[in-house]
């Protein structure tokens, strides 16, 4: 009995230390006393009730002392609680100190809550990017298409990165440069002779205006000869030419065909009235004579001319046609 009890009060002896030791990091407090850091035990227990890890205020308290910024334990409290990543934001400010960057707590906490990554920036300041540009084609005045890649040199602005347009943008303007440029071209061949003329061009353009960087340099990687694009669309303007004609043509054809087939209607219709009127000829020297009209003698004269009509018709008719008349 009495060594259970025994046992008891040392597990709960063990918990009240831990306890103790975990709600008053003693061992965090002396850290921070011989690095410089003056901070209270009691001002760790307090960041114990604010859910804030007393290690993670301290640490970079310690470092930033350590470089020789003064930050406010109270500034990096609220920068964490408002979801922060204090880590990388003291490791930024040490890094801009050091390379003489002017960065202040107060900026470097902005960036860092806009979404944008601090340490990053400050890293592309002292070290600038170089980010490359997808093929650009563009077509030169004489029809001739040029492909080109682009290398630009990338240095961050601390100044502008909380508001100002990301790589897409600069990306965008460049390829709107090139693609300007090339176009301003009399000819593709003095694009590759000097293509330095299309960095020179794009440059003065101040691409960088707006954004969170500051353009050093574009460099043309890659310029390649596409299509003869002026030749191409000149064939395609030809084709539609032609079909436009050849429309025409077959709309002008259809009309003749549908008034020759209207005179030959005409013509029939023609040839069956003269057909009638000859049928009332009979009949009609048939009354002549029947009212005494018409004798004998100028019976026969009218069949002398029918006949001598019809001599004359076949004398003056080619011979090709006297054939098929005779076929007929």
């Amino acid at each position: 009995m009495e060594l259970g009890i025994i046992v008891a009060i040392g597990v709960a002896s063990l918990v009240g230390l831990w306890l103790i030791f975990y709600f008053v990091p003693v061992g965090l407090w002396f850290s921070a006393l011989v690095s410089g850091v003056r901070i209270s035990l009691l001002q760790l227990v307090l960041m114990r009730w604010r859910k804030i890890p007393p290690a993670v205020i301290v640490n970079n308290l310690i470092s930033a002392t350590k470089a020789g910024l003064k930050l406010d334990r109270n500034d990096l409290e609220a920068h964490f609680l408002a979801g922060g990543r204090l880590k990388q934001v003291v490791t930024a400010l040490i890094s801009a100190d050091k390379a003489n960057i002017p960065l202040d707590f107060k900026a470097a906490t902005a960036i860092d809550l806009a979404g944008r990554d601090v340490l990053d920036a400050v890293q592309m300041s002292v070290n600038p990017k170089v980010i490359n540009t997808p093929p650009v084609a563009a077509v030169a005045k004489d029809g001739i298409q040029l492909i080109a890649k682009a290398r630009i040199t990338l240095r961050a602005n601390i100044k502008r990165l909380v508001g100002g347009a990301g790589e897409e943008t600069i990306l965008a303007r460049v390829g709107e440069g090139i693609v300007t440029s090339i176009g301003s071209a009399l000819n593709h061949k003095s694009v590759l002779e000097n293509p330095d003329s299309i960095s020179k061009v794009v440059l003065a353009k101040g691409l960088d205006s707006g954004t969170a960087f500051e353009i050093l340099s574009i460099d043309i990687a890659d310029i390649d000869v596409g299509k003869n694009i002026g030749a191409m669309l000149q064939m395609d303007q030809a084709n539609a030419d032609k079909n436009i004609a050849q429309a025409k043509a077959e709309e002008r054809r259809a009309m003749a065909v549908a008034l020759e087939q209207e005179m030959k209607a005409k013509a029939q219709e023609a040839r069956a009235k003269v057909i009638e009127a000859e049928a009332e000829v009979p009949k009609a020297l048939a009354e002549a004579f029947r009212s005494g009209n018409l004798g004998v003698l100028d019976y026969y004269k009218i069949e002398n001319i029918k006949a001598d009509t019809t001599m004359r018709d076949s004398i003056g008719k080619p011979a090709q046609k006297k054939d098929e008349d005779k076929k007929k």
